[in-house]
Formats: structure tokens, sequence, C-alpha cells
């Protein structure tokens, strides 16, 4: 899932990362269903214009659904279920993937959210592991967004992992795919 103002394109990198790392795999990179409002070329899933801390969560909730139909979309097509199914999500990607945990039934049980957060930070212990990878060198969503984000689904039990890359900026950077690779192996 690519980030706002971008093209399944972008994220060809980390898919290609995903189909080398699991031959069996089928890797998907998803267009946004809405065309950006901040880039002529771009799409969203949601309108970043005049967004706030007061009103993101309602947004990522208008979205909701159809980020849901479209995980469950390509389950259909894969013949796969949510507990086979990993979402990998960078930027406003990962957040509509963090926010997909807070589901009653989340569309899949495996979280990777590159340079994201969420909406609002979690309540309830999700039945999804998620793994955040940040750059601490992020001017677009500082660090200290997933460290907060860790430490409060460790503190509702959620099973969570935090890797971050010196120097890395807001980008899906191999480097923090390289420390996913451990993680994963782990899962």
């Amino acid at each position: 899932m690519h980030g706002v103002g971008s093209a399944p394109q972008s994220m060809l990198g980390a898919a290609r990362w995903f189909a080398n790392r699991d031959s069996s795999a089928m890797v998907v990179s998803i267009a946004s269903p809405e065309p950006s409002d901040v880039s002529s070329s771009g799409l969203q899933w949601f309108s970043v214009r005049g967004v706030t801390e007061e009103n993101r969560q309602a947004r990522v909730d208008a979205a909701m659904p159809a980020f849901v139909a479209t995980v469950q979309h390509w389950q259909r097509v894969s013949g796969i279920d949510a507990q086979r199914t990993l979402v990998a999500g960078f930027s406003q990607g990962a957040i509509m993937a963090l926010e997909s945990t807070k589901l009653a039934a989340p569309p899949a049980l495996q979280i990777v959210a590159i340079a994201g957060r969420f909406a609002t930070l979690p309540n309830c212990q999700s039945g999804a592991a998620i793994h955040l990878l940040h750059g601490d060198a992020d001017p677009v969503m500082p660090a200290s967004l997933a460290q907060t984000a860790q430490s409060q689904l460790m503190k509702l039990g959620t099973n969570v992992t935090l890797d971050l890359a010196h120097g890395v900026g807001h980008e899906p950077h191999p480097a923090l795919l390289e420390r996913l690779s451990a993680r994963l192996s782990l899962s």
C-alpha cells in the first residue's frame, strides 16, 4: 500500500523484496481508490488537505470500508484468509494498515507499517502481529510516533516490533526491509 500522492509503482521495490523472500507468495501492489488532491498524478485513501489530529480519524474511518474490501478482494483471488495475509504499507498506506488492526476482525493478521502512524492510538489488544519500521530522520512522520505506538501496543498485549534505521528519512528504505527480514522469520 503506497503513500498519499503516489502510485502502486512506487512500491515495486518493496514488492520485489517480498516476492524474492517467498517465491510462493502472491504479492500485489495496490492502488488507492481516490485521485490525490495533493498531486496531479497520484492517488490517496483519504485527503490530507487540512488534516488535523482532530479530523484524521474520521477520514481514515470513511476510507476503511474500501481498504478492507480491497484486501478481501485479493484474498478471494488468491484463496487465502486473514491468517495468511500480510499487508505492508508505506506512509498513508501504513496508516490504513495499522488502523485496520483496530477492527473487530482485521483483514490481515500481519502488518508491516513503514514510516506510518495510527490516526489515534488503539485502546484494545489486536490479534494482528504488527511490525513498525521507521527511519530516525523522518521529517514527515517523526519516529516518536512509532515509538509511542509500540509502547501503547505493548501495554495492550499486542504482538509488536519496532525497528528504527539511523539516518533514514521518509521512505521504504532497503535498510528497513533488511531489519524486517529477521522479524518475519521469527513470526
